[in-house]
Protein backbone atom coordinates (compact mmCIF):
# COMPACT_ATOMS: atom_id res chain seq x y z
CA UNK A 1 0.00 0.00 0.00
CA UNK A 2 1.10 3.57 -0.67
CA UNK A 3 -0.96 5.81 1.63
CA UNK A 4 -1.23 9.57 1.46
CA UNK A 5 -2.15 12.07 4.14
CA UNK A 6 -3.84 15.46 4.34
CA UNK A 7 -4.05 17.73 7.37
CA UNK A 8 -7.16 19.80 6.75
CA UNK A 9 -10.31 19.59 8.89
CA UNK A 10 -8.59 16.84 10.83
CA UNK A 11 -6.11 14.40 9.36
CA UNK A 12 -7.17 12.36 6.33
CA UNK A 13 -5.34 9.14 5.50
CA UNK A 14 -6.02 7.47 2.17
CA UNK A 15 -5.05 3.82 2.46
CA UNK A 16 -5.86 1.79 -0.61
CA UNK A 17 -9.51 2.52 -1.45
CA UNK A 18 -10.35 3.64 2.10
CA UNK A 19 -10.43 7.22 3.39
CA UNK A 20 -9.94 7.52 7.15
CA UNK A 21 -10.51 10.81 8.98
CA UNK A 22 -8.50 11.12 12.21
CA UNK A 23 -10.03 13.40 14.85
CA UNK A 24 -11.94 15.48 12.27
CA UNK A 25 -14.03 18.56 12.99
CA UNK A 26 -16.61 17.96 10.28
CA UNK A 27 -15.81 14.84 8.26
CA UNK A 28 -17.14 14.62 4.72
CA UNK A 29 -16.70 12.03 2.01
CA UNK A 30 -14.85 9.51 4.18
CA UNK A 31 -15.32 5.83 4.89
CA UNK A 32 -14.09 5.72 8.48
CA UNK A 33 -13.87 8.30 11.26
CA UNK A 34 -11.50 7.74 14.16
CA UNK A 35 -12.04 9.64 17.43
CA UNK A 36 -9.00 9.29 19.67
CA UNK A 37 -10.49 10.53 22.96
CA UNK A 38 -13.27 12.56 24.58
CA UNK A 39 -11.73 15.99 25.09
CA UNK A 40 -14.00 18.63 23.61
CA UNK A 41 -11.59 19.71 20.87
CA UNK A 42 -11.87 16.18 19.47
CA UNK A 43 -15.66 15.84 19.74
CA UNK A 44 -18.37 16.33 17.14
CA UNK A 45 -21.94 15.14 16.58
CA UNK A 46 -22.25 12.59 13.78
CA UNK A 47 -24.65 13.89 11.14
CA UNK A 48 -24.44 11.09 8.59
CA UNK A 49 -24.00 7.35 8.48
CA UNK A 50 -20.29 6.68 8.74
CA UNK A 51 -18.24 4.00 10.44
CA UNK A 52 -16.89 5.52 13.68
CA UNK A 53 -13.93 3.85 15.32
CA UNK A 54 -13.34 4.73 18.96
CA UNK A 55 -13.01 3.03 22.31
CA UNK A 56 -16.11 2.13 24.32
CA UNK A 57 -14.90 4.48 27.07
CA UNK A 58 -14.57 7.40 24.65
CA UNK A 59 -18.05 6.78 23.23
CA UNK A 60 -19.48 6.71 26.76
CA UNK A 61 -17.63 9.86 27.89
CA UNK A 62 -18.70 11.64 24.71
CA UNK A 63 -22.35 10.94 25.54
CA UNK A 64 -21.80 12.16 29.09
CA UNK A 65 -20.48 15.41 27.62
CA UNK A 66 -23.46 15.83 25.28
CA UNK A 67 -21.98 14.46 22.04
CA UNK A 68 -23.49 11.71 19.94
CA UNK A 69 -20.92 9.76 17.95
CA UNK A 70 -23.62 7.52 16.54
CA UNK A 71 -23.00 3.79 16.31
CA UNK A 72 -19.37 3.18 17.21
CA UNK A 73 -17.03 0.19 17.11
CA UNK A 74 -13.75 -0.46 18.85
CA UNK A 75 -12.45 -2.98 16.32
CA UNK A 76 -12.59 -3.43 12.58
CA UNK A 77 -10.61 -5.42 10.03
CA UNK A 78 -7.41 -3.61 9.08
CA UNK A 79 -7.49 -1.31 12.11
CA UNK A 80 -6.10 -1.68 15.61
CA UNK A 81 -6.76 0.67 18.52
CA UNK A 82 -3.74 1.24 20.77
CA UNK A 83 -3.97 2.69 24.30
CA UNK A 84 -2.33 6.15 24.20
CA UNK A 85 -2.22 6.73 27.98
CA UNK A 86 -3.61 10.28 27.66
CA UNK A 87 -6.97 9.94 29.47
CA UNK A 88 -9.39 7.11 30.10
CA UNK A 89 -10.27 5.48 26.77
CA UNK A 90 -7.77 7.47 24.71
CA UNK A 91 -6.27 5.54 21.80
CA UNK A 92 -4.03 5.79 18.81
CA UNK A 93 -4.84 3.96 15.58
CA UNK A 94 -2.73 1.51 13.57
CA UNK A 95 -3.90 1.35 9.96
CA UNK A 96 -3.09 -1.73 7.90
CA UNK A 97 -0.14 -2.53 10.16
CA UNK A 98 1.74 0.34 8.48
CA UNK A 99 0.47 3.80 9.46
CA UNK A 100 0.27 4.65 13.16
CA UNK A 101 -1.49 7.78 14.45
CA UNK A 102 -0.79 8.37 18.14
CA UNK A 103 -3.53 10.85 19.03
CA UNK A 104 -2.61 12.67 22.25
CA UNK A 105 0.03 10.58 23.97
CA UNK A 106 1.49 9.98 27.44
CA UNK A 107 4.18 7.50 28.44
CA UNK A 108 4.01 7.93 32.21
CA UNK A 109 1.68 5.73 34.26
CA UNK A 110 -0.50 8.03 36.39
CA UNK A 111 -3.00 6.87 38.98
CA UNK A 112 -5.24 4.39 37.09
CA UNK A 113 -3.73 5.19 33.66
CA UNK A 114 -1.07 3.08 31.96
CA UNK A 115 1.60 4.34 29.58
CA UNK A 116 0.80 4.63 25.89
CA UNK A 117 1.65 1.67 23.69
CA UNK A 118 4.17 1.84 20.86
CA UNK A 119 4.24 -0.37 17.78
CA UNK A 120 6.64 -0.87 14.88
CA UNK A 121 5.33 0.94 11.81
CA UNK A 122 6.37 2.38 8.47
CA UNK A 123 4.72 5.76 8.97
CA UNK A 124 4.24 7.48 12.33
CA UNK A 125 1.96 10.48 12.82
CA UNK A 126 2.85 11.81 16.26
CA UNK A 127 1.54 14.70 18.33
CA UNK A 128 4.04 17.44 19.20
CA UNK A 129 2.40 19.40 22.01
CA UNK A 130 5.67 19.63 23.93
CA UNK A 131 7.98 19.17 20.98
CA UNK A 132 10.72 21.57 22.12
CA UNK A 133 13.70 20.31 24.07
CA UNK A 134 13.20 22.49 27.15
CA UNK A 135 9.90 20.76 27.92
CA UNK A 136 11.28 18.14 30.30
CA UNK A 137 9.09 16.98 33.17
CA UNK A 138 10.35 15.73 36.55
CA UNK A 139 9.33 12.26 37.79
CA UNK A 140 5.74 12.07 39.01
CA UNK A 141 6.97 10.93 42.44
CA UNK A 142 8.95 14.16 42.82
CA UNK A 143 5.94 16.29 41.91
CA UNK A 144 3.68 14.41 44.33
CA UNK A 145 6.19 14.80 47.15
CA UNK A 146 6.45 18.55 46.59
CA UNK A 147 2.69 19.03 46.34
CA UNK A 148 1.94 16.93 49.44
CA UNK A 149 4.54 18.92 51.40
CA UNK A 150 2.90 22.15 50.21
CA UNK A 151 -0.57 20.93 51.20
CA UNK A 152 0.73 19.81 54.60
CA UNK A 153 2.24 23.24 55.26
CA UNK A 154 -0.92 25.07 54.18
CA UNK A 155 -3.19 22.75 56.16
CA UNK A 156 -1.07 23.30 59.27
CA UNK A 157 -1.97 26.98 58.96
CA UNK A 158 -5.64 26.37 58.22
CA UNK A 159 -5.35 27.43 54.58
CA UNK A 160 -7.53 25.65 51.98
CA UNK A 161 -6.05 24.50 48.66
CA UNK A 162 -7.53 24.53 45.15
CA UNK A 163 -6.02 21.86 42.89
CA UNK A 164 -6.70 22.64 39.24
CA UNK A 165 -6.72 20.46 36.15
CA UNK A 166 -8.90 19.77 33.11
CA UNK A 167 -12.31 18.48 34.29
CA UNK A 168 -11.90 15.35 32.15
CA UNK A 169 -8.60 13.57 32.57
CA UNK A 170 -6.33 15.57 34.84
CA UNK A 171 -9.03 16.17 37.47
CA UNK A 172 -9.66 12.42 37.83
CA UNK A 173 -5.93 11.79 38.24
CA UNK A 174 -5.85 14.49 40.94
CA UNK A 175 -8.94 12.96 42.58
CA UNK A 176 -7.13 9.63 42.74
CA UNK A 177 -3.70 10.86 43.80
CA UNK A 178 -4.82 13.24 46.56
CA UNK A 179 -7.75 11.26 47.94
CA UNK A 180 -6.00 10.60 51.27
CA UNK A 181 -6.47 14.22 52.33
CA UNK A 182 -9.69 15.25 54.11
CA UNK A 183 -11.96 16.86 53.34
CA UNK A 184 -11.84 16.96 49.54
CA UNK A 185 -14.56 18.71 47.55
CA UNK A 186 -14.95 18.75 43.77
CA UNK A 187 -16.38 21.26 41.33
CA UNK A 188 -19.60 20.06 39.71
CA UNK A 189 -17.94 19.60 36.29
CA UNK A 190 -15.30 17.41 37.92
CA UNK A 191 -17.93 15.51 39.88
CA UNK A 192 -19.81 14.61 36.67
CA UNK A 193 -16.68 13.18 35.10
CA UNK A 194 -15.69 11.40 38.33
CA UNK A 195 -19.11 9.75 38.39
CA UNK A 196 -18.72 8.76 34.73
CA UNK A 197 -15.39 7.14 35.54
CA UNK A 198 -16.96 5.29 38.47
CA UNK A 199 -19.59 3.87 36.11
CA UNK A 200 -16.73 2.45 34.06
CA UNK A 201 -15.13 0.79 37.04
CA UNK A 202 -12.52 3.37 38.04
CA UNK A 203 -12.31 3.55 41.82
CA UNK A 204 -12.67 7.23 42.70
CA UNK A 205 -13.99 8.52 46.01
CA UNK A 206 -17.50 9.95 45.99
CA UNK A 207 -16.48 13.45 47.04
CA UNK A 208 -18.99 16.11 48.09
CA UNK A 209 -19.55 18.74 45.40
CA UNK A 210 -18.41 22.33 45.86
CA UNK A 211 -21.98 23.62 45.65
CA UNK A 212 -23.21 21.22 48.34
CA UNK A 213 -20.27 22.06 50.58
CA UNK A 214 -20.98 25.76 50.12
CA UNK A 215 -24.71 25.41 50.87
CA UNK A 216 -24.02 23.38 54.02
CA UNK A 217 -21.41 25.83 55.26
CA UNK A 218 -18.65 23.23 55.07
CA UNK A 219 -16.28 25.62 53.34
CA UNK A 220 -16.18 27.78 56.45
CA UNK A 221 -14.53 24.86 58.25
CA UNK A 222 -11.01 25.26 56.95
CA UNK A 223 -8.76 23.77 55.68
CA UNK A 224 -10.02 21.72 52.75
CA UNK A 225 -9.06 20.75 49.20
CA UNK A 226 -11.16 21.67 46.19
CA UNK A 227 -10.47 19.97 42.84
CA UNK A 228 -11.45 22.44 40.16
CA UNK A 229 -11.10 23.03 36.42
CA UNK A 230 -8.17 25.22 35.41
CA UNK A 231 -9.29 28.82 35.65
CA UNK A 232 -7.21 31.96 35.66
CA UNK A 233 -6.59 33.49 39.06
CA UNK A 234 -8.38 36.57 37.74
CA UNK A 235 -11.75 34.86 37.22
CA UNK A 236 -14.55 35.72 39.63
CA UNK A 237 -14.74 32.11 40.87
CA UNK A 238 -11.09 31.96 41.89
CA UNK A 239 -11.04 35.50 43.24
CA UNK A 240 -14.08 34.64 45.35
CA UNK A 241 -12.34 31.59 46.82
CA UNK A 242 -9.28 33.68 47.66
CA UNK A 243 -11.21 36.64 49.09
CA UNK A 244 -13.62 34.61 51.20
CA UNK A 245 -11.53 31.62 52.25
CA UNK A 246 -7.93 32.75 51.68
CA UNK A 247 -7.52 29.72 49.38
CA UNK A 248 -4.23 28.99 47.60
CA UNK A 249 -4.34 27.85 43.98
CA UNK A 250 -2.20 25.00 42.62
CA UNK A 251 -2.30 24.24 38.88
CA UNK A 252 -0.97 21.17 37.07
CA UNK A 253 0.24 21.51 33.50
CA UNK A 254 3.23 20.75 31.33
CA UNK A 255 3.23 24.44 30.43
CA UNK A 256 4.41 25.24 33.94
CA UNK A 257 7.93 24.42 32.72
CA UNK A 258 7.75 27.94 31.29
CA UNK A 259 8.58 30.33 34.18
CA UNK A 260 6.04 32.86 32.89
CA UNK A 261 3.11 30.42 32.93
CA UNK A 262 2.25 30.71 36.63
CA UNK A 263 2.35 34.50 36.55
CA UNK A 264 0.49 34.87 33.27
CA UNK A 265 -2.34 32.68 34.59
CA UNK A 266 -2.36 34.20 38.08
CA UNK A 267 -1.71 30.93 39.95
CA UNK A 268 -0.04 30.75 43.34
CA UNK A 269 1.75 27.53 42.41
CA UNK A 270 2.10 25.45 39.25
CA UNK A 271 3.59 21.98 38.81
CA UNK A 272 4.61 20.13 35.63
CA UNK A 273 2.26 17.17 35.70
CA UNK A 274 1.00 16.50 32.19
CA UNK A 275 -1.24 14.12 30.26
CA UNK A 276 1.16 14.44 27.33
CA UNK A 277 4.73 13.30 26.65
CA UNK A 278 7.60 15.63 27.38
CA UNK A 279 10.22 16.17 24.69
CA UNK A 280 12.45 13.24 25.61
CA UNK A 281 9.46 10.90 25.75
CA UNK A 282 8.34 11.96 22.26
CA UNK A 283 11.80 11.14 20.92
CA UNK A 284 11.85 7.84 22.82
CA UNK A 285 8.47 6.89 21.36
CA UNK A 286 9.71 7.54 17.82
CA UNK A 287 12.70 5.29 18.51
CA UNK A 288 10.40 2.55 19.82
CA UNK A 289 8.23 2.70 16.69
CA UNK A 290 11.28 2.97 14.37
CA UNK A 291 9.32 4.31 11.38
CA UNK A 292 10.63 5.03 7.88
CA UNK A 293 8.72 8.30 7.87
CA UNK A 294 7.54 10.56 10.71
CA UNK A 295 4.90 13.27 10.49
CA UNK A 296 4.62 15.64 13.43
CA UNK A 297 1.29 17.34 14.14
CA UNK A 298 -0.04 19.93 16.58
CA UNK A 299 2.05 21.97 19.00
CA UNK A 300 5.73 22.40 18.17
CA UNK A 301 5.60 20.19 15.10
CA UNK A 302 8.31 22.01 13.12
CA UNK A 303 10.71 22.01 16.06
CA UNK A 304 10.21 18.32 16.79
CA UNK A 305 10.59 17.37 13.13
CA UNK A 306 13.82 19.36 12.95
CA UNK A 307 15.27 17.55 15.94
CA UNK A 308 14.19 14.15 14.62
CA UNK A 309 15.94 14.93 11.32
CA UNK A 310 19.17 15.55 13.22
CA UNK A 311 18.72 12.11 14.76
CA UNK A 312 18.53 10.56 11.31
CA UNK A 313 14.77 10.26 10.80
CA UNK A 314 12.88 11.32 7.70
CA UNK A 315 10.60 13.71 9.57
CA UNK A 316 8.29 16.50 8.41
CA UNK A 317 5.69 18.68 10.11
CA UNK A 318 2.18 18.21 8.79
CA UNK A 319 1.04 21.80 8.41
CA UNK A 320 -2.31 21.61 6.69
CA UNK A 321 -1.24 20.76 3.16
CA UNK A 322 -1.35 17.66 1.01
CA UNK A 323 1.68 15.41 1.46
CA UNK A 324 2.26 12.07 -0.22
CA UNK A 325 3.71 9.19 1.70
CA UNK A 326 4.57 7.32 -1.49
CA UNK A 327 8.27 8.11 -1.34
CA UNK A 328 8.66 6.75 2.18
CA UNK A 329 7.21 3.28 1.54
Amino acid sequence: MKPSITNMNGILVKYGNIKIALDPHNPQGVDVVFVSHAHLDHMYNVKSEVKVLTSAETAFLARERGYDLGETMDESSGFQLMDSGHILGSCGLLIGGEVFYTGDLALRPRAFLKRGKSVKCDVLIIESTYGMDHFLFPPLEKVLDEVNRLISDLFSRGIPVVLMGYPLGKAQVLSYLFSSWEPVYVHESVQRMNEAHAKMGIGLNNFVSYQEAKEKGLLMRKPWILISPVWSGRTNFIKGLKDRYNAVTVAFSGWSVEPSYKYAMGFDHAFPMSDHCDFDELVRFVKECNPKKVYTVHGFSSELASRLKKLGYDASPLLGSQRSLDESL
